[in-house]
């Protein structure tokens, strides 16, 4: 029989509880001892999450589970760029604008010389896909060990605006025989712009390759309280206040900051300000559990183009808090599962340059990337949706009251259990 798998929160022996069970209920020793010992038992997991010789021999002979991780992706070479930006400006579900495929080609054009010295700066290309492809690998040893039932299992990345776009993920499932798949947004926060386009986009490529009945699926469309997630990124902002002196580290003022939102989406009714918000306060949570009490604040970066969107700017909250005498700044992605353009460009360079500018300390908490905790994490999360049976959240089955896409909106084809969209239900009644 494969090891038991236990998730790292109910091993660390920084914490101790009643019944010994969870570290998320538990009284914290010290946070940075804590990371220390997370980080040393995601190490030791590791040795014990191998299937047996039998078990590998058994998992060969049947096509993986797939596991396909959304994104938007990012372009790898300065040569991809205008492409990705084509992609992304012609999208009717991020923005809507008058003859949206002209003038968003128009505006690519516009602003790929600009995009491209960005991504020179951060060394020539997006590193999304690497980042991606680690967690993966990390999610499916875990997968395999805590889910063997559903074993082997299998990571294909699916980006919606680069390469490895949609239809290619589609074509290694069919390639591969595959006859059940898991999409997993790597937005851990539902948004219809980014986790609502990316599985509209996987519906309309399945339907092209003629692959409607051939895999049944089911979709992880949001994950933003799920403790494990919590708990990781709880851990990232513990480790990220280690850059700062010690004596200073109850001065930083912790900017939690997402991926903004056109408000025109926002009047519309995206989820999406909701769950961001949640996902702060449950790691506030968490992390008064580690013994941190750090002031914060939520703010919003990366506004494209000249019409509302949501607000604060991270920036621009900075040189507010500045104001009222604070001087010690982290930034925190609190909606990004990797490194890319958003943080190593935006955060690190323009945010800190501005930081410096009017004398500030500013600092930044470490991204995902190849965390194993964050490994980890993925594989309960999907572990754990795999063992419910489900199609999908309960709310996804809820279209905006403003759909922009009301016919593509909130789709599965193929679910893995019953499912009919809220519309679709009153509507056959």
């Amino acid at each position: 029989k494969p090891t038991p798998c236990v998730p790292l929160w109910h091993r660390d022996p920084c914490f101790s509880t009643s019944n010994g069970a969870s570290m998320l209920t538990g009284t914290m020793r010290s946070p940075f001892a804590a990371l220390g010992a997370a980080t040393r038992l995601g190490f030791a997991a590791n040795r014990v999450l191998s299937a047996s010789a039998a078990q590998r021999r058994c998992m060969s002979s049947k096509p993986p589970t797939a596991i396909v991780m959304m994104n938007m992706g990012g372009p790898s070479t300065q040569e991809e760029v205008h492409g990705f930006l084509y992609n992304l400006f012609t999208d009717r579900q991020i923005m809507q604008m008058p003859m949206q495929s002209t003038l968003g080609a128009w505006i690519a054009r516009r602003r790929a010389p600009k995009i491209r010295e960005q991504y020179a700066a951060i060394g020539g290309g997006s590193p999304i896909g690497k980042w991606t492809e680690a967690q993966g690998k990390m999610m499916e040893k875990h997968m395999d060990a805590m889910s063997p039932e559903t074993a082997p299992h299998k990571a294909y990345t699916a980006f919606r605006y680069a390469a490895p776009m949609t239809e290619a993920c589609v074509a290694q499932m069919k390639a591969d025989g595959v006859t059940r798949a898991v999409a997993f947004s790597q937005f851990p926060q539902w948004s219809c712009t980014t986790s609502g386009s990316s599985m509209n986009e996987m519906w309309r490529q399945i339907k092209e390759a003629g692959m409607e009945q051939q895999i049944t699926w089911s979709l992880i469309d949001r994950w933003h309280s799920h403790p494990a997630f919590i708990n990781a990124l709880a851990h990232r902002v513990v480790k990220g206040l280690e850059q700062f002196e010690e004596a200073e580290r109850s001065k930083v003022v912790m900017l939690f900051s997402a991926h903004s939102l056109p408000m025109r989406r926002v009047n519309a009714g995206d989820p999406y300000p909701q769950e961001v918000g949640a996902t702060v306060s449950r790691v506030i949570e968490r992390l008064a559990e580690l013994g941190v009490h750090n002031r914060y604040s939520l703010c919003w970066q990366s506004k494209v183009g000249p019409l509302p969107w949501l607000g604060p700017k991270t920036q621009v909250a900075m040189k507010a808090l500045f104001a009222q005498g604070l001087t010690h700044f982290m930034a925190i992605p609190v909606a990004f599962t990797t490194d890319h353009i958003e943080t190593l460009y935006e955060i690190d360079m323009e945010f800190g340059e501005e930081a410096h500018e009017m004398g500030a300390v500013f600092k930044r908490s470490p991204s995902f990337n190849d965390d194993p905790l964050f490994g980890e994490a993925l594989g309960v999360i999907a572990s754990e949706h795999l063992a419910r049976g489900e199609a999908c959240s309960t709310q996804y089955a809820l279209n905006c009251p403003g759909c922009v896409s009301p016919t593509e909106c909130r789709n599965i084809l193929n679910p893995v259990a019953p499912y009919m969209r809220l519309k679709d239900a009153t509507a056959a009644r």
